[in-house]
């Protein structure tokens, strides 16, 4: 199975880019981040938005799936269907860790696709750069006013239709599907004995449907109305800066 990766939306990654620039006003790291939908794109615009302003500071970008409690923690609190709700991440985690690369090294632990858990292995130390890309879910309403150092400073909301988000989960969990016939340290492997098909109403009905979609309306879309730049993606993935 292949997929067609779509081109960058530039006009509108610089528009986003510009935003950052603005808000970064002094020398301490401006810490960014990036929300929305699972599968709207988040990770694909922050690397974008990475590669545009590494041309005059340095970036770094991470995923907050690193601060979601290893599988272990999940099973034993009866979670592990609600992975990527708000109680599923270690927030004091993250938060110290946001406070700490701003002055300093810290070290933000990694979340893999392909095993479904956090490796160890993927863990990274980042040390005070210009401009720190979070993106992801986890988040809570941000400070009003001043914020502190244990939150991020700049909020970016990555708004699409549902239908379309919906789609695009389809897409990627069916590519995790195919991928996983060669690779048997997939988590994917589990799904392996459906169909095509059977595979794909699974992703839609028991992933989407009752997971992905309630966490979508009752926890990650609620943040749009506290983003500080909403962008709105279109089907076709170009960007609107609000």
């Amino acid at each position: 199975m292949t997929s067609d990766v779509p081109a960058p939306d530039h006009n509108g990654i610089a528009r986003l880019a510009e935003r950052v620039l603005v808000a970064r006003t002094g020398s301490e790291p401006l810490v960014v981040a990036i929300t929305g939908s699972v599968a709207s794109g988040k990770s694909t615009l922050a690397e974008h938005l990475s590669g545009h302003l590494a041309k005059k500071l340095t970036v770094e970008t991470i995923s907050t799936d690193g601060f979601l409690f290893p599988n272990s923690v999940l099973e034993a609190r009866d979670l592990m269907m609600r992975k990527g709700f708000p109680e599923t991440f270690d927030r004091y985690a993250m938060a110290a860790a946001i406070h700490a690369v701003r002055t300093g090294p810290a070290v933000f632990p990694a979340h893999s696709h392909v095993i479904y858990d956090i490796d160890p292995a993927l863990a990274r130390t980042i040390t005070a750069p210009d401009v720190l890309i979070l993106e992801g879910l986890g988040f809570a309403p941000l400070s009003q006013g001043e914020r502190p150092s244990t939150e991020p400073d700049l909020l970016v909301y990555l708004d699409a239709e549902t239908e379309h988000i919906e789609a695009w989960f389809l897409e990627r969990f069916m590519r995790f599907w195919h991928a996983a016939e060669h690779d048997p340290n997939s988590f994917y492997v589990r799904f392996r004995n459906m169909s095509e098909d059977e595979a794909r109403e699974f992703a839609r009905i028991a992933v989407w449907d009752k997971i992905n979609l309630p966490n979508l309306e009752n926890h990650i879309l609620p943040l749009r109305e506290h983003a500080d730049v909403v962008v709105k993606k279109s089907r076709s993935h170009l960007l609107h800066v609000g």
